[in-house]
This record gives structure tokens, C-alpha cells and sequence, in this order.
């Protein structure tokens, strides 16, 4: 048998001086040119999308097709994006043999769900077959179940298993995000074994950064990357270069716990075990970068009550998501309200109050916001656990009490120079530290507790703080001028 260095040079032939330099092919960078993409920002330039549009409304098949076909398939799929909803069917059959399941996957959710409705049971099938497992079940997993069930029954029965296994698992776990894609092997074997092994078998993935090492129950025990596996001679067992430890996560693990493991162990792959501690899959760093950029966005955006925040959601869902929250925070509004109409003759004595109470609750909400945000992040990404809770608490009412102190001097001064009314500066900066105080406390305890009882700190986290800074801004500020004698 050959040896692995005698077999390159035998691919290799020695290189022709006259040729001209060939650059390397580059098959995962997109598509550059002039005409289509803005170099600054890696996005399709306006005029570019308006020919597709032109050549779709006259019905030139032929020119969207030279047009688009140039394209990487995430550009693709962010044409499918930018284009009105209803040119998207007429897009995909001008371009139905580029509409492959690499196009498919990058699409949006609701882009997709859009172009699959539009597609045949035997259509989606073959798209799903040409995808990777995950990217297959996230574009199965939507569908009503008679749906998914045609769609299963012209799958490859191999191909439907596999998918039907990934749809047992709870959505945005593990078994859901999971690759069954990979090459795993006993550690009897020596290097040489494995690379013979790699070579004959045309059935295993071809893209891949590691090989798991198993025992007889398929209990993963080790890996070897692929930089030992070429640089180790033939001879060594594959147990000499393996490496033991390895980072597994558990089929069920939530998938934002999943990406928190890999950005703590710098991961770029890690295997995915079973209840009984067998190998059945495995995640990638690819997948996570997705994850982390999803649950990112997913808290921002619970925080603010705007659902998904997609600019493809229907607009009925976006309304249905926006108002619900809207008319919570309305409730809360009418709490503070009835706070400020206890105090409604003291106001009609003393109108300025009317005219600066705003401002001690606006002051208060912009700083329980600040530390719900980094409470919330803080919690997403493990920082804060219950080992360090009371020292976060301490921490962030240290900062609300400096910072209120702050504030307080500063808009007392100014008030009491404004207004010629040294009392009304001290009631005031007075009400803006206790007011620091409550945010900077609320701040950290709503999302807190909330997180305590199981309930996603980034939905209903800000309701409660901004009611909290409204109601006790108007109560301190109020009652200070009261109990003062200042609206006596």
C-alpha cells in the first residue's frame, strides 16, 4: 500500500512554470461583482434587486435566471427577502433548479414557511433530503402535521427516520439542533485504519473537523482532530493521539444552553448523547453561531414587547404581539396614574409639581432600564448565578445610590436657581435618589426572581420596572412636597 506522503505527491504533479498562477477556489465566499453586491456592506445593491423585480413583472424567466444564478445561496435567499411577497412564487419557479436546500436554509422563517406552503409534499421532500438534518427539521418542524406526515412519506426511509428521531426531542433543544452526520469509530483502531477507513467509505460526511472515538455501546470516549490524525504516522493507535476529555451535551439541554457551552469551552464541535450516554449526534459551530445571534435578538426584543420583531411577520401577529404588551403597560400606566391623583389637591396648590414629577419618574425608568439590561444579559449568559446574586444587589444599588446622589444634585441645584425655591431643589433631588434607589433595586430583583421561577426574565421583566419607577417616582416626589409643607 502507498504511503500517505507518496500518494499526495502523486495528485500533486509538479506545476507547469509558463501557466498563470491559479488562485485557489474559494466555494463559500459569495459571489462578488459589480452589478449585484455593495462592496461595503455585503448586501444586493437597490438597482440590482429592481432588474430581478423588472425581469419578473415582464415575465422574462430567462434574464432572472442569468441574473440570479451568479449569486452565493445566502444571497439568494436575501433576495427572496427584499422582493415583495408576491413575486416570491414567481421567483422561485424562474430559478426552481438554483432553489436548493442550501437557498432554503438561509431563508428567513417566515419566508420559508411562505415558499414551502407554495410547494409540493414530493418538492419539500427532495429540498429536506439535499439539507442537513437540523436545517431539514427546522424546515419540517412548522408545518401542520398532516403536512409534515406527507412530506415525511416521499422521504428516503433513512432520511425519514432520522427526521422523525429530531421531532421527538422538545423544540429548541439539543436532539433538534443536532448533526447525525459524523464519523465515529472504535479506539482498536490505528491511525492508518482510520484514514483507509475515511478513504473507502463514500457514505460518510465529507465535511467534518473531528472523529469521535466510541466504545462497544457507542459511548463517546474520545476525539481526534484532523490536524493529529494527518500529522500522527499509520502505526499509532488512534488511543495514543485521542484526546479523553471532551465537553457532551446532553440531547435535551436547551440550545441557549448549548451555545453558552461552546463560547465558555471554546468549542467548534462537541457530540450529543442520549438519556443512556450513547453518541447521536453531533453540533457545530456553524449551527451556534445562529443560536447566539437568534437568543440575542429574542431578548432585545422581548424586553421592548415586540414579539419577533421580523419585518417578514404578518402584520396581524406583529399588531396581535405589539398591542397585548401595549395594553399591560397601559395598566401600569393607570397605577401611576391613581398615585398622582392621590395628591391632586396638593398639585392644584403647587402647579410646578405637576410640571417636574415627570421628570423624577422618566430619570427613574431610564435607570431601572439600564440595570434590567445587564442584569438580563447577565443571567442569559450565566455571569450571575445564585452564588454571586446578593453581591450583584449590593453592587447595583452602590451605583443607583451614586448615581442618584448625582442626578439629585444636580437637578435640585438647577431647580432651586430656576425657580428661586431652594425647598422645591431639595424635595426633588431628594425624590430623584430614592427614585435611583427603587429602579436600581427593581432593576435587579424583577428579573431575578422571575428567573427564580422559571419565567423568562426578558419578557415581563421591564412592565414591572417601569411600574415600579413611575409608581414610587410620583410617590416620593409628591409626598416629599407634602410632608414638606410645600403644597401645604
Amino acid at each position: 500500500m502507498q504511503r500517505d506522503d507518496d500518494i499526495i505527491d502523486t495528485l500533486l504533479p509538479d506545476a507547469d512554470e509558463s501557466a498563470p498562477p491559479v488562485e485557489p477556489a474559494r466555494p463559500n465566499e459569495p459571489a462578488r461583482n459589480a452589478e449585484s453586491l455593495d462592496e461595503e456592506d455585503n448586501t444586493l445593491r437597490p438597482g440590482f434587486v429592481r432588474k430581478v423585480v423588472d425581469a419578473l413583472e415582464a415575465g422574462d424567466d430567462e434574464k432572472v435566471y442569468n441574473l440570479v444564478e451568479p449569486l452565493h445561496p445566502a444571497d439568494i435567499a436575501d433576495l427572496f427577502e427584499l422582493i415583495d411577497k408576491q413575486d416570491r412564487v414567481t421567483l422561485a419557479r424562474a430559478i426552481s433548479d438554483l432553489l436548493g436546500g442550501e437557498v432554503i436554509a438561509e431563508l428567513n422563517d417566515y419566508v420559508r414557511e411562505y415558499l414551502v406552503e407554495e410547494l409540493e409534499p414530493e418538492e419539500v421532500a427532495e429540498l429536506a433530503e439535499q439539507m442537513e438534518t437540523d436545517d431539514a427539521v427546522a424546515l419540517i418542524e412548522d408545518m401542520d402535521e398532516e403536512d409534515q406526515q406527507a412530506v415525511l412519506a416521499e422521504m428516503e426511509p433513512e432520511d425519514r427516520a432520522a427526521i422523525e428521531s429530531a421531532l421527538s426531542y422538545p423544540e429548541e433543544t439539543a436532539g433538534r439542533l443536532m448533526s447525525r452526520d459524523l464519523i465515529a469509530v472504535p479506539e482498536a483502531m490505528t491511525v492508518g485504519d482510520l484514514i483507509d477507513y475515511m478513504r473507502r467509505d463514500d457514505d460518510l460526511p465529507t465535511e467534518f473537523w473531528e472523529v469521535f472515538i466510541v466504545d462497544p455501546k457507542h459511548h463517546p470516549i474520545g476525539t481526534c482532530s484532523l490536524s493529529w490524525i494527518l500529522r500522527a504516522p499509520r502505526s499509532i493507535p488512534l488511543a495514543d493521539v485521542m484526546k479523553r476529555d471532551q465537553t457532551l451535551i446532553p440531547v435535551t439541554m436547551d440550545q441557549e444552553e448549548v451555545a453558552l457551552r461552546f463560547q465558555k469551552y471554546a468549542l467548534i464541535s462537541a457530540a450529543v448523547v442520549d438519556e443512556n450516554g450513547r453518541l447521536v449526534g453531533q453540533i457545530t459551530v456553524d449551527d451556534i453561531v445562529h443560536i447566539i445571534q437568534e437568543e440575542a435578538s429574542e431578548d432585545i426584543l422581548r424586553l421592548s414587547g415586540a414579539g419577533d420583531g421580523d419585518i417578514n411577520e404578518p402584520i396581524l401577529l406583529t399588531v396581535r404581539t405589539r398591542l397585548t404588551w401595549l395594553v399591560v403597560n397601559l395598566g401600569t400606566a393607570m397605577l401611576a396614574a391613581s398615585v398622582v391623583g392621590m395628591f391632586q389637591g396638593a398639585i392644584s396648590r403647587f402647579a410646578l409639581l405637576a410640571v417636574l414629577m415627570p421628570i423624577v419618574s422618566g430619570m427613574g425608568g431610564n435607570a431601572g432600564t439600564q440595570t434590567l439590561a445587564v442584569v438580563v444579559r447577565a443571567l442569559a449568559t450565566n455571569q450571575l448565578t445564585s452564588s454571586n446574586t446578593v453581591r450583584m444587589i449590593l453592587r447595583e444599588l452602590r451605583i443607583a445610590a451614586t448615581n442618584g446622589t448625582a442626578l439629585g444634585l444636580l437637578v435640585g441645584s438647577a431647580t432651586a436657581l430656576l425657580f428661586s425655591n431652594p425647598l422645591l431643589g431639595a424635595v426633588i433631588g431628594s425624590a430623584m435618589v430614592i427614585n435611583n434607589l427603587v429602579a436600581g433595586l427593581a432593576g435587579i430583583m424583577v428579573p431575578v426572581t422571575l428567573d427564580r421561577l422559571k419565567v423568562d426574565p426578558a419578557v415581563s421583566s421591564a412592565v414591572f420596572v417601569t411600574m415600579a419607577t413611575d409608581v414610587m417616582g410620583f410617590f416620593s416626589f409628591l409626598g416629599l412636597a407634602v410632608l414638606s409643607g410645600l403644597a401645604g
